[in-house]
This record gives structure tokens, C-alpha cells and sequence, in this order.
């Protein structure tokens, strides 16, 4: 009979104690999944904005289109200018690297290089028009510009109506080339050019006669050499807008306007567009 007692007693601790242990086990199991879970949570991206290359901010860019996007070997990114200041503020706010890749303009403008996934977005002082939303789409606009007519001082020339017989220099793709067209008088011959930097080059050459396009780059060709002159601007309502390819990167694009205004409140935006524009 004490042998009986004894075996039962025995089982029955035996009993409790696998139980005990179960226990353990299941919450040890329940913990460890959870700090699992933590721990992943934390180093999970609290955004997916879909970049084309992880940690970096990727802008196609047309350059150089000075003061807005020109090449600087002491940059990080190896440019600058009103854009890519802007836009190096943005990256840096939501934790990324900017890279820059030269593209032509007209195919930031027409969609085909964001749509081929090059970049993540175009900064290349690009107007928001109603034609390019059908392709792109675009932040709140950062910028507003007029167009303007540059010769060299001294060729007699007063305005776009004088430029009848003569040449005029534009760049493809832009606002400025739909102005001339539009506008221009019968018997100007109108001279497509791939960038400002070739455009500038002709008008050194005299191979145009003049040029149409955004005022704040003609003025800086002005600065830059004096015997050149804006004689007539055209006030366009143009604004600028930064561009992503057509519903590809909503995440952004969002996050792109919410530091736009952030910049405009806390000062910094007014900072950057004093440097270039005083």
C-alpha cells in the first residue's frame, strides 16, 4: 500500500512538473516570436516610395541649365543649382542619397525616361502644362517663370517682332519653342537645340540670331557675358513642377509635397531661392 502511495505521489509531481515546463516552453516560444516580430517591425522602411536603387534618390535632369541645374565638382552629387538644392533638402529630410542623371529634356518632358524607370523623378525646371499631365505626373509647383527673348546687345534687335528673316534659337520639347511657334513672326526661321548648352554656344557663333527661353537662364547668360541682353520677356503663368512617371509613385510624390511645404514654413525654401534669384 506505501509502495502504491508512493508510485502515485511520484506521478503526480512527474505530471506537474511536464506541465510546468510546457508552460514555459509556450511562452518562451510566445516571447521570442514576439521580439521577432519587433525586431523586424523596427528595421522594416516605414515608407515604400519604390526607388529605382535603395537609399538614394534618383533625379533625371537636363544639364546644364544654369542657375537651375549645372554640373559642380565640390557637390556630393556632382551638381547644383535651385533644383538640386531643392531637391538634395527633400532627400535628406526622408533619409536618402540624391544621384543625377543627365537626361535629355525632351524625353523628361515627354514621360519616356521616368516611364522607363531611369529615375524616380524629374527636377529640370520643367513647366506643369496640361499636355505633359496626360504622360507625367507632377508635384505642387515650386516655381513661376516667365519666357524671354536674348540677343546680342548690339544686333538692333528690340523684340520678337523684329526677329522676322533671322533665326531664332529654342529648346526642343519646351515651352519656350510653343511660344516662338505661336508667336513669332512670318519669315523667322526657328532653330531646335537639345539643351541650353548648345543653344548659348550658337548664339556665341552667330549661328542664331536669338534666343527663347525661360528668363532666369537667359539672365544668367547675361551675367555671365555682358555683351548679350534680354530686350522683351513674356509673362506665360508658367510654374515649375517636379515630375514622376504617370501613377507610378504616388508614396513620393506625397512625400515630395509634404517637404515642399515644410521648407516654404520653416524658411529654407526662401534661403535656397535667394542664393540663386536675391
Amino acid at each position: 500500500m506505501l509502495v502504491k502511495k508512493t508510485l502515485t505521489l511520484a506521478a503526480t509531481v512527474a505530471a506537474f512538473a511536464l506541465a510546468l515546463t510546457g508552460c514555459g516552453s509556450s511562452a518562451g516560444t510566445a516571447t521570442s516570436a514576439a521580439s521577432t516580430a519587433a525586431s523586424e517591425s523596427a528595421s522594416a522602411p516605414a515608407v515604400d516610395y519604390g526607388l529605382v536603387n535603395a537609399g538614394t534618390l534618383t533625379i533625371c535632369s537636363d544639364v546644364p541649365y544654369k542657375p537651375f541645374e549645372y554640373e559642380d565638382a565640390s557637390s556630393p552629387s556632382g551638381y547644383t543649382g535651385f533644383d538640386v538644392e531643392i531637391v538634395n533638402a527633400i532627400a535628406q529630410k526622408l533619409g536618402l542619397t540624391l544621384k543625377v542623371v543627365v537626361t535629355n529634356f525632351d524625353a523628361l518632358q515627354s514621360g519616356t525616361a521616368l516611364e522607363a524607370n531611369s529615375c524616380d523623378m524629374a527636377a529640370s525646371a520643367m513647366t506643369i502644362t496640361d499636355e505633359r499631365k496626360q504622360n507625367l505626373d507632377f508635384a505642387d509647383a515650386y516655381y513661376d517663370s516667365l519666357q524671354s527673348l536674348l540677343v546680342k546687345a548690339d544686333s538692333g534687335i528690340a523684340n520678337l517682332a523684329g526677329m522676322a528673316g533671322k533665326k531664332l534659337g529654342v529648346q526642343k520639347g519646351s515651352t519656350g519653342k510653343s511660344y516662338a511657334t505661336k508667336n513669332a513672326p512670318t519669315g523667322t526661321t526657328i532653330v531646335d537645340f537639345a539643351d541650353d548648352g548648345k543653344m548659348w554656344i550658337a548664339l556665341q557663333a552667330g549661328q542664331v540670331d536669338a534666343l527663347l527661353q525661360d528668363q532666369p537662364v537667359n539672365h544668367q547668360h547675361e551675367v555671365d557675358d555682358p555683351s548679350y541682353k534680354i530686350v522683351e520677356t513674356y509673362n506665360t503663368n508658367e510654374q515649375y513642377g517636379f515630375a514622376f512617371a504617370k501613377g507610378k509613385k504616388p508614396a513620393l510624390l506625397a512625400a515630395v509635397n509634404e517637404q515642399l511645404k515644410a521648407m516654404r514654413a520653416d524658411g529654407s525654401y526662401d534661403t535656397i531661392y535667394k542664393k540663386y534669384f536675391g
